[in-house]
């Protein structure tokens, strides 16, 4: 077992890349957006809510998910939705998140225009850096399994519209992956690389191998979600490490989502040892019942790694950021300064 204590790990300045915001709403704000909008939920109170969104398998994953999407009607629950966001991650001293956010999710379900959704959360996002020092940037996601064509090329356009506000940072993918290969989506892709947007593309979470090598020929992810089926093929983790492509891994959504029969023998510390560049993130926090401190301390414990190598974990999700130079190089600093 890591002899790491929890303060210490609380204390390290952290980045997270891999985080939806819609998956990490808590409990309470569920509750009460919900109230606000008279959206009945499957819970009498709050109590009851906290035991309903412990996992149980996909298809509660998804009915929590479609719970969501009801209770946000509005610019006003997305801002309040992504304020409480910022600040759980300020609780956990994460320095700066790269989330992923559904606008199509509030765009075809409640009719919220784009640019009021991206003002909503920029009055949120504004407050956590001037208030709490956590800054925050979006991914905005291509739900695979949801989303139609022209409804994938309208989200690509809003990316690349929006793209250099300081907000929107990258075109994503997300989802469901079997029956929808990476190779699907080239034309939205296509479109945002013309505006120079990166990509960064779920893949080999719930798909093969083949899904992390698509995401990175084909879309041209400069980071991939998940990314653990890569273990798999050798000849897609020379890929990976050839591009210098950073893997954005979750252990507890994995084992959760039954992807990974235990934490033991989730492949982190394999794909770690064979030079991959490899992130800890959160996924889905409530639902998981986890947090980012959480996630390093079960990693260190189950791996021993020590605390020269959490800091190495969090210097390389701060290095594969998609700040712009000066923001990264001053979390690289703190974090570089933080004692081990």
């Amino acid at each position: 077992m890591s002899s790491i204590d929890n303060a210490w790990i609380e204390g390290l300045p952290k980045i997270e890349l891999h985080v939806h915001v819609e998956g990490a709403i808590l409990p309470e704000t569920l509750f009460r957006l919900a109230k606000r909008n008279g959206i009945d939920l499957p819970a009498r109170n709050l109590e009851e809510l906290r035991a309903w969104y412990k996992f149980t398998d996909f298809p509660h994953f998804a009915e929590i998910y479609q719970t969501f999407s009801k209770a946000i009607t509005s610019a006003e629950d997305i801002h309040d939705m992504v304020w409480d966001f910022v600040k759980e991650q300020a609780r956990q001293n994460i320095r700066h998140s790269e989330a992923t956010f559904t606008a199509l999710t509030h765009y075809r379900n409640n009719g919220i225009p784009f640019e009021e959704q991206l003002d909503a959360v920029r009055q949120a996002a504004d407050r956590g850096l001037s208030e709490l020092g956590t800054s925050l940037g979006l991914i905005i996601d291509i739900p695979r399994e949801l989303a139609t064509p022209g409804e994938a090329l309208l989200i690509a356009n809003w990316v690349a519209g929006a793209h250099g506000d300081g907000l929107v940072l990258a075109l994503g993918l997300s989802g469901y992956e079997p029956g929808f290969p990476p190779e699907m989506f080239l034309a939205p892709f296509a479109l945002a690389a013309e505006a120079k947007v990166p990509a960064v593309v779920h893949g080999g979470e719930t798909g093969p191998a083949a899904y992390v090598s698509g995401a990175i020929t084909s879309l041209g992810a400069v980071r991939v979600g998940h990314g653990i089926s890569a273990v798999d093929d050798s000849n897609v983790l020379a890929l990976v490490k050839e591009r210098g492509v950073t893997l954005e891994v979750c252990p507890s959504s994995n084992v959760c989502l039954k992807l990974v029969e235990t934490i033991e023998r989730h492949p982190f510390r394999r794909l770690a040892d064979q030079g991959v560049d490899v992130t800890i993130n959160t996924d889905d926090p409530p639902m998981f019942e986890t947090d980012l401190n959480n996630e390093y301390r079960r990693l260190a414990e189950t791996f021993h790694y020590s605390k020269a190598d959490l800091k190495r974990f969090a210097l390389r999700a701060a290095r594969a950021s998609l700040l712009d130079d000066s923001r990264r190089a001053t979390l690289v600093a703190e974090i570089e300064r933080y004692s081990e």
